[in-house]
């Protein structure tokens, strides 16, 4: 016990010997800090503290500011992708009027085999147009092809499900707007499922 004693003493008492010079280097009247006061030192820390939280505002409120933009400009990009695609499907209705449906068949497969991405894009557009006619003409009910194509059950038609992954295709580019990269093979797979209805529906 007294040998426990004595060891923990002499820790002690190096600790300290190694601790006191420190303390006087840094706080003792030769120290390098003497000259400057503890409440000192805390009035500075608390300055910056109160800059860094001001300048965590700004920089919240910046990237706020800067997601809002994004926003906004992301919706009318959009708006405007879609305005544009509309214009074309309109186009496209208007000069095929009178045109036979193989004819028109015959062009979608035109744009499918080009190599610029805008051609496959405007034949998906062009396949769900005739798609959406071909229903108009056999009766199904609905004021958009969404809406048509939810008026059929697997029962009446076993392609409807090539019909609803074609048109969601469809669907991407007209709303991603140019941000949906459409690869050629996505392209023509889909082409594929929109040619499976058209066979089902007796247009080829």
């Amino acid at each position: 016990m007294p040998d426990t004693v004595i060891a923990t003493t002499t820790s002690v008492s190096v600790g300290y010997d190694l601790l006191t010079p420190l303390l006087k280097l840094i706080f003792g009247s030769d120290g390098v800090f003497s000259s400057i006061s503890l409440d000192v030192v805390m009035s500075f820390m608390q300055t910056l503290w109160g800059i860094f939280i001001i300048l965590s505002y700004l920089i919240s409120f910046l990237f706020l500011y800067l997601y809002i933009y994004a926003s906004i400009h992301k919706s009318k990009l959009e708006e405007i992708q879609s305005e544009r695609l509309r214009a074309q499907e309109h186009a496209f209705a208007s000069a095929n009027k009178g045109v036979s449906q193989s004819d028109r068949l015959y062009e979608l497969h035109t744009h499918i085999d080009s190599d610029n991405p805008n051609d496959w894009k405007l034949a998906l557009i062009e396949a769900d147009i005739i798609l959406d006619e071909v229903l108009k003409q056999k009766g199904y009910s609905g004021t958009s092809l969404g809406e048509r194509l939810r008026s059929i059950s697997p029962t009446t038609m076993a392609s409807i499900d090539d019909a609803w992954q074609a048109h969601k295709v469809r669907n991407q580019i007209a709303h991603a707007g140019p941000g949906f990269v459409l690869t050629s093979k996505l392209a023509r797979e889909t082409i594929v499922q929109y040619e499976k209805v058209f066979k089902e529906l007796g247009v080829v």
